[in-house]
Parts: structure tokens; C-alpha cells; sequence
């Protein structure tokens, strides 16, 4: 009965973790990520990635309240997103509050306080 007991407790404990892991794979700044270096997001041909490696240029885009791209103002953050959307990678805006612009603004406020990613050569 005892090993039944270890057994069970075992088989618990195991779940808890791989929940915990498969949990962290989804938290809104993965998924941003991942559709921050996916060329087919919004139906663009590039990654947001392709022009900001690693995250680069934008560590203090969470703080920022208006934003100049292109010559062109924006007043959220939200709005440059989709600007560059539109404009640098020739896709198509999405919604503000969309599950999708939610977890790419979550994705964009993690990199505040980090390091910029080292420049590549050619950018």
C-alpha cells in the first residue's frame, strides 16, 4: 500500500511540473515572441525580427507614450505596432485589442531593462 501511495504521489507531483512548464511556454510574451518572428504574421512578408534582432531598439518602448517611425507620429504603443505592420512589413492591421496585439505588446514590455541584443552585421 505504501508504494502505491509513493507511486501516486510521484505520478502527482510530475503532472504539477509538466503543467507548470507547459504553462510557461504560454505566457502572452511566448506567444508575442513567437509572432514577433513569424514573416507571416498580419500577412506581412517579414519578421518584425528582421528589423529589430532580438528584440533590439525597442528595451524602452514600454515607457514610451508617442512614437516617431518613418517621419510619422504615433500616440500608443499599440498604434506603432501596427504601423510598422502596415508599412515595414506589408501586413494588415490588427485589431488594438485583439489576443494577438496583446501578447505583442506583453512580448514588447519584457524586453524594458534588458540588454539590446548584439548588432548583427549588415544592420
Amino acid at each position: 500500500m505504501r508504494i502505491l501511495k509513493i507511486i501516486f504521489l510521484s505520478i502527482v507531483v510530475l503532472g504539477l511540473i509538466f503543467s507548470v512548464a507547459f504553462a510557461a511556454k504560454h505566457l502572452p510574451e511566448e506567444r508575442g515572441k513567437a509572432l514577433f518572428e513569424n514573416p507571416k504574421f498580419a500577412g506581412g512578408v517579414k519578421s518584425c525580427n528582421e528589423c529589430h534582432p532580438g528584440g533590439r531598439g525597442l528595451e524602452k518602448a514600454a515607457d514610451k507614450k508617442e512614437f516617431n517611425i518613418m517621419g510619422k507620429t504615433q500616440k500608443s504603443l499599440e498604434e506603432a505596432v501596427n504601423f510598422c505592420i502596415v508599412h515595414a512589413n506589408k501586413g494588415k492591421a490588427i485589431a488594438v485589442d485583439s489576443p494577438d496585439m496583446k501578447d505583442m505588446v506583453a512580448y514588447i514590455k519584457s524586453l524594458k531593462g534588458k540588454a539590446p541584443a548584439p548588432k548583427k552585421p549588415g544592420y
